[in-house]
């Protein structure tokens, strides 16, 4: 017991750790992301370019959809809770339409990506040029705990990850209930950036018959390891239509995605390794949201690098 206690601790200890440094000022300032020495290998290289600038810029003559910040009861957490939803232009319920889970980092809520990213005009705008999909995307508070006030450090860690109950049993039923949804596995997508992502990763492949398209951008220590993500590679195969890991070359958290791609490509699972010259930063989160709305709610080959 204790040789196994002695294997497991100091991993659990320095992803504890390099949470604590996680806070919203150094993400804000795009600084580096706290973690081991940066190492990288022939993979770790960048697949998708970078995107033209404005792409999250308000354009004239462009149609727009709908921002709103909703309320539902979550049973989960036993209070009321808020998310932010964008509904695309020309909403109708006489269409159904697929749905983004999009999360947010450890320091932020469900206003996190509008802050820094705008995904309504982002969206607006690759619809405008015939991009992406018509879709729904919501952005719910990860920290499923009543007091979900926007706090870095560790102290919130352990309601990110209750906060599968959350998605599963209120938040997705919600949205289902409120809005015209394709409700069914291959019009659902869950992605997120940092702890976000270790939590899209953690829920979306351990429910691969409730998402079909999952994305961790910069995923955090809070990611499950490889194998545990990951325990039936045929199954992963069979189900995913897209699997979407990305990182920068300067965060110093990339070992964990480095990690997650190594066990991918050992047991032959399709999926897009984005490795770009950001940090752990917004820029690097919003250029991946940019590629991988474009990939998702489509049919094409295997989205497989």
């Amino acid at each position: 017991m204790m040789k196994r206690f002695n294997q497991w601790f100091p991993a659990l200890l320095g992803g504890l750790l390099a949470l604590t440094l996680i806070t919203p000022e150094s993400l804000a300032q795009g600084g580096r992301g706290p973690g081991r020495a940066i190492v990288l290998g022939p993979d770790d290289k960048q697949v998708y370019p970078d995107p033209p600038a404005g792409i999250n810029a308000k354009r004239e003559g462009v149609a727009h959809g709908q921002l709103e910040m909703i309320s539902y009861e979550s049973k989960s957490v036993g209070t009321t809770r808020k998310m932010n939803v964008y509904t695309p232009p020309g909403y109708s319920k006489d269409k159904k339409y697929p749905v983004l889970y999009l999360l947010h980092g450890i320091g932020g809520d469900e206003t996190e990506w509008q802050r820094f990213a705008s995904p309504n005009l982002l969206l607006d705008n690759l619809l405008a040029d015939g991009k992406a999909v018509p879709m729904i995307v919501v952005m719910p508070n990860g920290r499923a705990q009543k007091d979900d006030r926007a706090q870095g450090g560790m102290g919130s860690a352990p309601a990110f990850a209750k906060f599968e109950d959350d998605l599963l049993k209120d938040v997705i039923p919600a949205i289902e209930s409120r809005y015209s949804v394709q409700a069914d596995r291959e019009h659902r997508a869950l992605a997120g950036l940092s702890m976000g992502g270790g939590q899209s990763l953690n829920f979306g492949l351990a429910h691969l018959d409730t998402f079909a398209w999952v994305g961790g951008f910069s995923s955090a220590p809070n990611t499950k390891r490889p194998a545990e993500l990951v325990p039936d590679p045929a199954a992963a195969k069979a189900k995913l239509k897209l699997l979407w890991l990305s990182c920068g070359n300067k965060d110093g958290l990339i070992g964990i995605s480095q990690g997650v791609h190594a066990y991918l490509k050992e047991k032959d699972v399709p999926h897009v390794w984005n490795v770009d010259s950001n940090a752990h930063d917004p820029t690097h989160w919003r250029n991946n949201l940019y590629h991988f709305v474009q990939q998702i709610f489509r049919d094409p080959e295997r989205n497989g690098k």
